[in-house]
Parts: C-alpha cells; structure tokens; sequence
C-alpha cells in the first residue's frame, strides 16, 4: 500500500505522518529531507525542483517492490505530482491512499508556521508569508481530508486507521 500525505506547510502532516509509519511499522518518506540532502549535496546547478520528489518516488518504488507499505510525507501541490504517486502504485499494484491534511484555522496554522522547529539540519522553514503564497491546486477527485485544527494527531491516525479498515482498495 502507498499513502501519500498532502497539505501546505505547518498543518502537521508530519506529525501525523510519523505517527502512522510507527503504528504501521511502514517506510517513512519524507521529501523535505530529501530535498535538503540533496542542496547539502551540491551536485545541482539550481534548487532542488522536483529533483526531490523523483528521488521519492525511486525510493516508494523500490519499498513497494519489497512488499512495503510506504508512506510519503510531501505538500503534493499539483495534479502532476499527485498523478506520479497513482501511476507507482497501479505499477506496483498496490492501493494507493491520499491524506489531505489541512488546517482550517488560519490563527493556529500561522501560529504553527511561525513557531515550528526544524528537526532536518540546513532546513529553512517556510514562513506564513511563503505559505499563503504557495501554489497548491485544490484537489479534483477527493482524498481523505483530515482537519488538524479540528482533531488531534492521534485522533487523525485512528481516523486513518479506521478509513482503512473500511475501504475497499
């Protein structure tokens, strides 16, 4: 199975993310930290662009081969992004689950953006500002949408839990 996690900065869905990679003892994706690997690196001319999603999808790929379930930890802000993660899992012939995370309250998810702290070394966060200028298409077809503001990590997880025990991939 891959889950691909979704959302702007600052909504939790790496917290929420985390928690459910330990619960499922599944493979942990973090683009973020793909991506500042690969500026620490050096190897690029210019930013990392989409270098960093192609390595996660190489590496969802290769756990996905193995049998893993696979989660991703990314903003997934586009249709071509999120169209990349469906074509790995119908070539893996897995399920794929999309989890939305959003945060509907604007004071909490400023609040969050600001006062985060930055658990990748060399990574800079996004401020409020950047995070309202983000490009981020709504979603068509919808994923599982979960309300941080709303609910608790661990009521998201039981929520995603639950979503799976119900689904019919």
């Amino acid at each position: 199975m891959l889950i691909v996690f979704s959302g702007l900065p600052g909504t939790g869905k790496t917290t929420i993310a985390r928690r459910l990679a330990s619960r499922l003892d599944a493979t942990y994706l973090r683009v973020d930290a793909i991506e500042q690997a690969l500026r620490d690196a050096e190897v690029l001319a210019h930013d990392v662009g989409r270098s960093g999603y192609l390595v996660a999808i190489a590496l969802a790929q290769s756990n996905l081969g193995f049998g893993r379930v696979v989660i991703v930890d990314c903003v997934n802000p586009v249709a071509e992004s999120r169209e990349a993660w469906r074509e790995i899992a119908t070539r893996a012939g897995v399920p794929l689950l999309d989890i939305e995370v959003v945060c509907s309250d604007a004071r909490v998810h400023r609040l969050r953006v600001e006062t985060r702290s930055v658990d990748v070394p060399g990574l800079k966060p996004p401020t409020w500002k950047s995070v309202l200028e983000h490009d981020y298409e709504a979603w068509g077809e919808g994923p599982l949408r979960l309300d941080s503001a709303v609910i608790s990590p661990d009521e998201a997880v039981e929520a995603i839990i639950e979503h799976l025990s119900r689904a019919t991939f």
